[in-house]
């Protein structure tokens, strides 16, 4: 069966980004002739913040939306619909000053819509994006993953679960300034583990 990957890169930089570099390598472990891979770089091309038109938009009912605020929601929609056609989810983000990349954010703000991507019921939220399985490569330069001071990937695990995708690997580059290569060829490794 055709596999349909999506790849999502945060990281502000292009050249020597460690999250780019084991996210594509996981990209490529998990791919073969038959799978479609769509990637987003919000690190290169970061997306708009929310706005005062795009929440009026968001909460009008979609029968009674104007062109123009169909048009406002559009970028959202677009990024809702990479979620829902794929699969498996590979994000590559770095954790900068103990959190998410602004940009980061923002996409997430983008796609966790009520009644697109989540729902409201009598027993709590419920996500609508079950059934797909997300690996995280994070990379950090001081942050310990899984520490006191990583507000990244808890959140990143919560948002996720939030929106359904209770299957989550985090694949952790960590404290580079002080330990460089090891973790990466750590993290390297763990990607030839999973892609057998």
């Amino acid at each position: 069966m055709a596999r349909t990957l999506f790849h999502l890169n945060a990281s502000a930089r292009t050249d020597g980004s460690v999250t780019r570099d084991l996210s594509q390598r996981l990209v490529s472990h998990l791919s073969d002739g038959t799978t479609t891979v769509i990637s987003r770089d919000i690190g290169a091309s970061p997306l708009p913040l929310l706005s005062e038109a795009w929440v009026g938009a968001n909460f009008t009912p979609e029968d009674a939306r104007t062109p123009a605020q169909r048009e406002t929601l559009a970028l959202s929609d677009e990024l809702i619909t990479e979620l829902e056609t794929a699969d498996t989810l590979v994000l590559g983000v770095p954790i900068y000053n103990f959190g998410v990349p602004a940009t980061f954010k923002a996409w997430i703000d983008l796609v966790a819509r009520a009644r697109k991507t989540f729902k409201y019921t009598d027993t709590g939220p419920v996500g609508l994006l079950e059934g797909k399985r997300a690996y995280v490569v994070i990379a950090s330069g001081g942050t310990a993953s899984g520490s006191e001071i990583d507000f990244a990937t808890p959140y990143i695990r919560h948002v996720l679960g939030f929106l359904g995708v209770h299957d989550v690997t985090i694949i952790a580059a960590d404290q580079l300034m002080a330990t460089g290569e090891e973790k990466v060829s750590a993290a390297a490794a763990e990607i030839e583990a999973i892609a057998a």
